[in-house]
């Protein structure tokens, strides 16, 4: 079927043109989703609900709830499946710390992002909130539990929010909040806009963290679509050695955006890797001063070379401007150049994870 939101925008720019008034306000609107998606399906559903005792889950206007039940660790999925499948092995999209699927979604400027692209080019796709984020929600039973009681001691050490002032260098949009690399290839005229898509680590509030949730949910989401190329971005990048680990027979490819390295694979880990194609990949200014440069670079380049110890490994490094792309963030799926991104994956995938 046509996809709705192009759709409509096609018949708004006909209507407007045929008026004789389109102006750059349409023609923006019109081009920002990349025109008509033709899709088989849409739609989206939730995978790895585990039921919970809460002895707190709140106040509502009636008064206390009672206790009872809730869901936790589910994991909100978005998918599109395109009319003409040309990719024979669907992509599964993961995002990174203190944000959501969005950013796979509409750039901060309203451009196209890799979640339509990749339909587009003929490949299902799948976006996920992992638990904790977004619209998978989260557990508020310790919140509610400490006003009651008076006690933290249920609460985790901290829930942390992304500010504007940390966000600017960490994502090496520029060396300091508020200038930009003259060569950076993000917009940072949307910067607001990118600022609004930020989200707590709500992951903090359930049982064993983002590690212990993100792995075992993209499992379960693999266990019912089957095998898949798995995109991790920053802090998703160990779910993706912890994935691999769990179903080596369910994840064909993986493509590691800049990914933490604060969880250093294990043995076992690695060892599954064999035969599965990994590209890990890096934007520019890689020596700025934080740590999503450098110190993950140099860690990844170590993971890399675990595994290609490994017989049947067959893991590459790469980062953009050795390809020609320069100027790249953290966030080169939102970067001006982020179609460019896009075909350098594709290619690799077509070359290397067919």
């Amino acid at each position: 079927m046509l996809h709705i939101f192009g759709k409509i925008a096609a018949a708004a720019c006909a209507l407007l043109v045929g008026c004789g008034s389109i102006g750059p306000a349409a023609t923006a609107t019109a081009a920002s989703i990349g025109g008509p998606l033709s899709l088989a399906d849409e739609g989206m559903f939730f995978v790895n609900a585990k039921p919970s005792a809460s002895k707190y889950p709140g106040v509502s206007p009636a008064g206390p709830a009672r206790p009872g039940t809730v869901a936790v660790n589910q994991m909100y999925v978005h998918y599109r499946i395109p009319a003409q499948r040309t990719g024979a092995v669907p992509i599964v999209l993961v995002h990174g710390g203190g944000l959501s699927g969005m950013s796979y979604e509409t750039t901060p400027d309203g451009r196209e992002g890799w979640a339509t692209y990749f339909v587009r080019k003929g490949h299902a796709v799948y976006v996920v909130d992992t638990p904790g984020r977004g619209r998978s929600g989260f557990n508020a039973t310790a919140i509610n539990e400490a006003k009651a009681e008076g006690n933290v001691s249920a609460l985790p050490p901290s829930v942390l929010m992304v500010t504007a002032e940390l966000a600017w260098p960490l994502f090496r949009f520029g060396p300091s909040h508020g200038t930009a690399y003259p060569d950076t290839q993000f917009p940072v005229e949307a910067f607001a806009s990118f600022a609004s898509q930020g989200v707590p680590f709500a992951e903090a509030l359930l049982e064993g963290g983002g590690m212990a949730t993100g792995p075992q949910a993209l499992a379960a989401l693999l266990d019912k679509i089957g095998p898949a190329i798995v995109v991790v971005h920053s802090l998703a990048g160990p779910f993706a050695d912890a994935l691999v680990g769990l179903r080596p027979a369910l994840v064909k490819a993986v493509v590691n955006i800049e990914g933490a390295q604060s969880v250093v694979p294990t043995d076992a880990q690695i060892a599954a890797y064999r035969g599965v194609p990994v590209l890990e990949l890096f934007g520019d200014h890689l020596d700025a001063p934080v740590f999503t440069g450098r110190p993950r670079y140099e860690a990844r380049k170590a993971v890399v070379e675990r595994i290609n110890r490994v017989e049947g490994g067959r893991a590459t490094l790469v980062r953009l401007p050795d390809v020609g792309l320069k100027g790249n963030s953290h966030m080169m799926m939102q970067d001006r150049n982020n179609l460019q991104v896009a075909d350098f994956i594709l290619g690799w995938i077509t070359d290397k994870a067919r």
